[in-house]
């Protein structure tokens, strides 16, 4: 049996990378997942490739700091999937730059990618986990939320919020049989590692060595390693588990450090 057979999972910023892996993780494991991020045809592509494993896909386009966007895509989820079950805040803006460069745009790009949307959103779902019997919202966090890194302060302390609104939230909606958690993972092998070393102009493979060995076991993780904590927490096998935030982060806030050349 499937660890989320009759779930329905909603994840945002789920085009590519690590929410397009657990996007892809969930339908494996049997549920049918609704996603959205900013560009069309990355999240419909996700969507396809749902759709390719078995499930039931639904996509959707758009700005995800708009609460009227995302009331109209949690109803559209629940007309043609369900009413959601799991709820995976994933979407995120990672401004580089130090707070005393940091521009009113920025901050708002990163705060509302990163915090605000997983407010209203699980604003928006957490009726629909009552009609479902209950669910499980999980935030994605990072080290960046336990370990202070330079250039990283404002992204580092929406990570912190979204720790702090998962042990709140846990608190408030445990009544209901919602369990609420966060992941912090350390450095993932994926497109944003990609970009980030790309937008640093040092020497790509000295940068990412460094990365590499800046986590304890050598290696940072694959965006499979981290799409299986959030299984995990999605499946009943975390019953008992609320008001947590999971490192998955191969030892790397325990060792400290920040990558450089």
């Amino acid at each position: 049996m499937s660890l989320l057979n009759g779930k329905i999972a909603l994840v945002t910023g789920a085009g590519d990378g690590i929410g397009r892996g657990i996007a892809l993780a969930f339908a494996r494991e049997g549920a049918d997942v609704a996603v959205c991020a900013r560009r069309v045809e990355n999240v419909r592509e996700t969507a396809r490739l749902v759709e390719a494993l078995g499930r039931k896909g639904h996509w959707g386009a758009f700005d995800i700091c708009d609460e009227s966007e995302i009331a109209k895509f949690c109803a559209e989820t629940e007309q043609k999937l369900g009413p959601v079950s799991v709820l995976v805040n994933n979407a995120a803006v990672m401004p580089v730059v130090d707070v005393e460069d940091m521009s009113v745009e920025q901050f708002d790009e990163c705060v509302g990618a990163k915090f605000k949307s997983a407010v209203f959103m699980s604003k928006h779902c957490i009726a629909q986990m009552r009609r479902a019997g209950g669910g499980s919202i999980i935030h994605m966090a990072s080290v960046t939320g336990n370990v202070g890194f330079a250039k990283h302060a404002v992204y580092g302390a929406c990570n912190s919020a979204l720790i702090g609104l998962a042990r709140g939230q846990a608190m408030e909606l445990a009544p209901l049989n919602i369990r609420v958690n966060s992941v912090s993972p350390g450095t993932v092998d994926s497109p944003m590692l990609t970009r980030y070393i790309a937008d640093c102009g040092e020497d790509p493979v000295a940068l990412r060595a460094s990365f590499d060995a800046n986590h304890p076991r050598g290696k940072v993780a694959s965006i499979d390693e981290v799409a299986n904590v959030f299984v995990f927490l999605a499946s009943d096998l975390s019953a008992n588990i609320t008001a947590q935030d999971l490192r998955c982060d191969g030892g790397f806030s325990f060792k400290g450090g920040q990558a450089a050349v």
